[in-house]
């Protein structure tokens, strides 16, 4: 019998990452300037922290899903939770601050034919009611993205109040929503930013593979100063672990070095790689729609469920399969 396989090291570059957290290091500082730490690990469909969360409970929940590394499933989560949140009755607004437009694109939308769209928002000042298209499922509204947003970041350069400007634009139309979601670009620029100031919670999408974990040190340096700086009231809702192959003993190493160090925030669920996953875009349907029985679709649900919690939403009635199937049609 061939020797048994033993599970891949991080390298120490990657460890390293993570590590130095745990030493009362500067990114030590970092983590917990933007985080409550909790003995508690985290469960499905439980606040680990049993907390009221860093903003008023009546205020309304702003999530921005970011990463500065692609692939590593920002918009997929984005896109699915939001569609679940839309079937369980809640009125939700995802808003695309991704140049590439692959939220736009995953509900269905041709980016390429949209009229306003967040550039418009962001550069021209155009209200931001004026940019939402009201998708084709009852409770979600959109806001596009298209190609022009990638130039977005030079000409808001000379702008005044850059950072501040989704935050801004987003202020009026709070009070139509439950909750509001961000899909960021896979960067730490002007973007990025406009979507951190904005929200009070963040959700980190973070691959089953060592080389997700690089750079997670920046984005919690970039989380903690725009909280500094900008948005005292910004917090980490919690690091997701997404891709998780069951059939490779390096994804359940990532995993486990990741809840060693963050495991008061960890979310309980663990996405794992699946084909029927990558499908559902091309159709412009979320998992959830495409293939509600799937492993995918269970873990977004399982997933959704924690950020209810931790996101104090009450509960709202869940829309009949009947309804949500007819307005797909």
């Amino acid at each position: 019998m061939p020797p048994e396989e033993k599970p891949a090291p991080l390298r120490p570059y990657a460890r390293a990452t993570i590590a130095a957290r745990r030493g009362g290091s500067a990114d030590e500082t970092r983590m917990a300037s933007v985080t409550a730490a909790s003995p508690v690990a985290a469960q499905p469909g439980h606040d680990p922290e049993g907390r009221d969360g860093g903003y008023p409970l009546d205020a309304v929940p702003i999530v921005a899903f970011a990463n500065q590394k692609g692939g590593v499933g920002k918009t997929t989560t984005a896109v699915n939770s939001a569609v679940s949140l839309a079937q369980r009755g809640y009125r939700v607004l995802i808003v695309d601050s991704d140049p590439q437009g692959n939220a736009t694109s995953s509900l269905g939308v041709d980016k390429l034919t949209v009229g306003h769209s967040i550039y418009d928002v962001l550069v021209d000042g155009l209200p931001l009611s004026d940019a939402i298209d009201a998708t084709d499922r009852p409770g979600l509204d959109l806001v596009a993205a298209t190609p022009m947003l990638a130039g977005a970041e030079i000409e808001l350069v000379a702008t005044g109040g850059r950072e501040t400007r989704l935050r801004e634009a987003l202020a009026e139309l709070l009070p139509r929503y439950d909750v509001v979601l961000i899909d960021c670009p896979p960067s730490l620029g002007l973007l990025t930013v406009n979507a951190l100031t904005a929200a009070r919670s963040v959700v980190v999408p973070i691959q089953c593979e060592f080389l997700a974990l690089e750079g997670l040190g920046q984005l919690m340096t970039t989380v903690d100063r725009v909280k500094r700086g900008l948005n005292p009231s910004l917090d980490v809702a919690g690091v997701l672990m997404t891709m998780f192959d069951a059939r490779t003993r390096l994804s359940a190493h990532v995993v486990d070095e990741v809840r060693r160090y963050f495991p008061h925030r960890m979310f309980g669920t663990v996405v794992p790689r699946s084909v029927r996953l990558a499908e559902a875009p091309s159709y412009g349907q979320a998992i959830v729609e495409y293939d509600p029985s799937s492993r995918g679709a269970e873990a977004y649900e399982a997933f959704v469920n924690e950020l209810t919690t931790r996101l104090h939403l009450p509960p709202r009635r869940r829309l009949g399969r009947e309804s949500a199937e007819g307005s797909n049609q």
